[in-house]
């Protein structure tokens, strides 16, 4: 692997088998194509108890977004703490030939190259962990490569339920038309219960005297929408018909899942030293409440597809669990915040973007900063926030100045009244994406 990770290990090694036992465990929940809006303490209609109790007993960041509103970009800039775009990522990743370093998309005005798998080179926050004496365990959807590029050569130790698919044929067998992690399950077993159980059954199995990180990462509420069939006729007396039934019934079945998580971790022990973090790839493909857009339909960076739920759990630090924080975050602050949390210091990797989330954590206000955002499929392409401020980026030329605190809804457009803090946003948007960009891309 990489030398700066394999050095490090053989001089840490010693300190974290002595600080061991003060480390929390960490376990990483992640839910593809979950809507801001979807989740029961947003919506009502949606029963999500155990994710609302999560929320509640957590810290909420109401403000949280990914760098690219799209699955493998935005797993990237989870995994590496800095944005897709630097790491060669503007859209998903298609086929499954990685012979190709590379992928074309046709419809793309951009024309850009993307990605066909995460380079190895890439550090990640796994392997970042392992440094400290963490035993790392993947569970669920990587789609970041085939087996090559496989998250145990990524800096986990074990993985459970992954194949290279982006999403499953059905949630019922057969899950996957090739490469089924899950050849030997019962026909009446629900994928996202399988992720589940594969979760619950490693925190009751684990003996290692190291912490572990736990990443459970879904393959639901990802389409097809087919939800579990006894959910579904629940959804269906409440009035809900179609695929939003459908919809709801996946959601309930990923918030059972969470509650079972919690359940185990508190049998074997262990809740009062586990960090629990829920979060999303990106927005939801149905209405998305009030907020404008969604993975699809050419909006993907607006508030529906862009912003995400995003909940900290930690019991170590009791004084703000059960608040909200309202300053805008992105997903790339997980990396460097899991190593704070691992290693009792600020993160300093170089390579990183992301900032550190254990200051809000710690009660301190976090500081004001740009946050980007970029994909390369249709017209809309780029935008960047700033505390209350956002700016979307069209190819064509067009640009979009919202107020998020006023606007939520991204109705008024307000480039005509402040044409100068536009004007200022745009030139920060422009040079970072100049910056940003890999050269192999274009």
């Amino acid at each position: 692997m990489k030398n700066l990770i394999t050095v490090s290990t053989l001089l840490l090694g010693s300190q974290a088998t002595a600080f061991a036992q003060e480390q929390p465990n960490i376990v990483m929940l992640f839910v593809d194509d979950l809507g801001w809006a979807d989740l029961g303490y947003n919506n009502p209609v949606f029963d999500t108890p155990n994710i609302n109790k999560l929320k509640s007993d957590g810290l909420y960041f109401s403000r949280a977004y990914v760098a690219s509103a799209t699955s493998s970009p935005s797993r990237a800039s989870l995994l590496t703490g800095k944005e897709s775009l630097r790491c060669g990522f503007v859209r998903h990743i298609y086929g499954k030939d990685t012979s190709l370093e590379f992928e074309t998309f046709d419809k793309d005005p951009g024309k850009m190259k993307s990605r066909a798998y995460l380079p190895l080179e890439e550090i990640t926050y796994a392997e970042r962990l392992k440094e400290f004496g963490y035993y790392n365990m993947f569970v669920g959807k990587w789609h970041l490569g085939t087996e090559p590029y496989s998250p145990t050569k990524q800096g986990f130790d074990a993985m459970y339920g992954t194949c290279e698919h982006g999403h499953p044929n059905s949630y019922y067998q057969p899950f996957f038309k090739t490469n089924n992690p899950f050849p030997k399950a019962d026909k009446n077993a629900y994928l996202t219960n399988l992720i589940g159980d594969g979760a619950v059954d490693f925190i009751n199995k684990y003996d290692k005297k190291t912490p572990f990180l736990l990443n459970v990462w879904y393959y639901g509420v990802h389409g097809p929408q087919i939800g579990r069939k006894d959910l579904v006729a629940k959804y269906e007396k409440k009035g809900l018909t179609g695929k939003y039934a459908q919809y709801a019934a996946m959601i309930e079945a990923l918030d059972e899942t969470v509650g079972e998580i919690r359940s185990s971790l508190k049998k074997k022990g262990i809740a009062d030293n586990t960090v629990i973090i829920f979060s999303a790839d990106q927005g939801g493909a149905f209405k998305n409440g009030h907020l404008r857009g969604g993975k699809i339909g050419g909006d993907a960076l607006a508030e529906g597809g862009s912003r995400v739920p995003f909940i900290i759990y930690d019991p170590t630090h009791k004084k703000m669990m059960g608040k909200t924080i309202t300053q805008p975050i992105e997903t790339i602050d997980v990396y460097p915040t899991l190593v704070e949390l691992a290693s009792g210091k600020p993160c300093k990797d170089k390579q990183v973007v992301g900032k550190s989330l254990v200051p809000a954590l710690n009660g301190k206000k976090l500081k004001d900063r740009d946050l980007f955002m970029f994909r390369s499929y249709e017209d809309q392409n780029a935008a960047i926030i700033n505390g209350d401020w956002k700016l979307i980026k069209y190819r064509s030329g067009k640009v979009q100045l919202y107020n998020i605190e006023y606007d939520e809804s991204e109705t008024t457009n307000l480039i005509n009244v402040y044409p100068e803090r536009a004007k200022d946003m745009l030139e920060r948007l422009n040079k970072w994406i100049e910056e940003a960009t890999p050269k192999e891309l274009l």
